[in-house]
């Protein structure tokens, strides 16, 4: 605490920060000898309270009083005056000063004084940090909305007149950052925090679900790589590990930001399934080449045919494209390679696919090798495997029943265990999907992602339980896949807008 004594009289001084220094209070003590010089010390450093006399020579306390409630008005103010000097106390109080103390000082009198102002400062201080703290959480909870897609103008008219009209207006970047595990909910509870120390930087912390969060970041942003980069090494500095961190490009700024969020943030998921790809590239960039992606022309066949079978024994279309063109690019753009030669990769290729096909697709084969050998156009060898892999891929997307069996086994498993940890990876093991693949055809087939379709069941069975049970929420919290109650609590305020004690208690009203 600053406090500032303000006394023409050196003796009156000294008894003051004797008697301040048995309130052992944690504070720092100033004196000035007159308004004048008191005022140059409060333009230098602000003070929580200042104690003046009133009659002084240069300036008195009634006119700094006067000056202090205009420029300073969160300062508390105690005035001191003798019996002959009531109307100018009086003309003090009329600058809104309430506590006044006549000369000689009566230390008892002094000590309740002082003991109210301290007081009323931190209850004053402390409803501050409960308004803030309910601001965040609406500008979070408004914020997470935008970011889900829904229409600005449909946001509550209550919540809309808390927030400034402009309070989205200044993100110009949107970081996703994406963990394999249960990272966000229980090991990095004050991720936002440790972040913006480590970082040394301001933004705004979203916390998706416990795999995913967002960061917003205002003002210029020239190099979104290095930003990028600077998360990454944040991260693992001060965890040990690196979560997936996909950089949007610029936002529109201004009004445009409230529709822009929703893009932005589908722009970054669809740019972060690269990671199943490219298990060694941490950070990805909209707009630009995936950093890390080898040259082309230096990569193995040898090593790229293995992750085309991998894509095929998995049925992973996506994959299978992305190095069947990965494969492609590589011999189209070097011509050091014979003929014959690319056209033997490219016909052992072909075998693997139709060995993937039904038996009644088969018979093609042979003619179709034969038309890959006669030709002297690589485009045609292009033509006639992309011929193949189509074939694969409508089999594959024939094969609805399938896909739907293999969906229904991923959810019946989330049904019955969304009390546990679950990761896109162990619910693709248990259909022999890859990643990858698992998480388009679900969303594809259910329209909507994994980790909200989890946390949706996992909400919706906590809102069950707070209605059907008197089960104590620490219990819920658990019984509904989330271990750290506090984590819980705060999912739970995101999705229904109120804490779950107040869910229950409006409920049993």
């Amino acid at each position: 605490m600053e406090i500032l004594i303000v006394d023409d009289e050196a003796i009156e001084r000294k008894g003051l920060i004797m008697l301040l220094r048995r309130e052992k209070l944690d504070c720092h003590i100033r004196e000035a000898s007159n308004g004048k010089q008191a005022l140059s010390l409060l333009s230098e450093t602000r003070a929580d309270l200042m104690l003046t006399d009133i009659k002084m020579p240069f300036m008195d306390g009634l006119e700094l009083t006067e000056i202090c409630a205009e420029r300073y008005p969160e300062m508390k103010m105690v005035i001191f005056s003798g019996y002959g000097e009531f109307e100018y106390a009086r003309k003090a109080m009329q600058n809104g000063i309430t506590n006044y103390i006549l000369k000689p000082v009566d230390p008892a009198e002094f000590h309740k004084t002082i003991e109210g102002i301290t007081k009323q400062m931190y209850e004053e201080a402390l409803e501050s940090e409960n308004r803030n703290k309910r601001g965040d959480f609406i500008l979070e909870h408004v914020l997470l909305t935008l970011v889900n897609g829904v229409d600005p103008e449909s946001l509550n008219a209550s919540i809309r007149n808390i927030l400034p009209d402009d309070f989205a207006y200044d993100y110009s970047i949107m970081v996703l950052l994406s963990a394999d595990h249960d990272f966000f909910g229980l090991g990095a509870m004050n991720f936002g925090e440790d972040m913006k120390t480590a970082l040394g930087r301001e933004f705004t912390y979203l916390n998706i679900d416990p795999m995913n969060s967002l960061l917003l970041f205002s003002g210029e942003i020239s190099d979104r790589r290095r930003l990028g980069k600077e998360i990454a090494a944040a991260v693992e500095k001060r965890y040990g590990t690196t979560p997936y961190i996909a950089v949007s490009e610029p936002l529109p700024g201004g009004r445009a930001n409230l529709r822009a969020l929703s893009r932005s943030y589908e722009d970054l998921e669809t740019l972060m399934e690269n990671r199943f790809y490219l298990l060694d590239t941490k950070v990805f960039i909209s707009g630009e080449d995936v950093e890390g992606t080898p040259d082309l022309s230096d990569i193995d066949s040898d090593l790229l045919m293995k992750q085309i079978r991998q894509d095929i024994n998995l049925k992973d279309m996506v994959g299978l494209r992305e190095h069947y063109e990965r494969l492609c690019d590589k011999y189209r753009k070097n011509a050091a390679f014979s003929q014959i030669y690319v056209k033997f990769v490219f016909s052992n290729l072909m075998k693997e696919i139709y060995d993937a096909l039904p038996k009644d697709n088969q018979d093609s084969l042979s003619s179709d090798v034969d038309r890959l050998y006669r030709t002297t156009d690589f485009s045609e060898v292009m033509n006639i495997l992309d011929k193949g892999i189509s074939l694969l891929e409508s089999t594959c997307l024939s094969a609805t029943r399938t896909n739907h069996r293999e969906i229904d086994t991923v959810k019946k498993y989330i049904y019955e265990n969304y009390d546990r940890e679950l990761s896109i990876e162990a619910l693709a093991e248990k259909v022999y999907m890859a990643p990858s693949y698992l998480s388009h055809v679900f969303k594809k087939e259910t329209g909507q992602t994994l980790s909200k379709f989890i946390k949706s069941l996992r909400m919706e069975k906590a809102k069950q339980l707070l209605t059907d049970t008197h089960e104590k929420i620490v219990n819920i919290s658990a019984s509904v896949g989330y271990p750290n109650v506090s984590y819980f609590c705060k999912s739970f305020r995101e999705y229904y807008g109120v804490s779950p004690q107040k869910y229950r208690d409006e409920e049993d009203s």
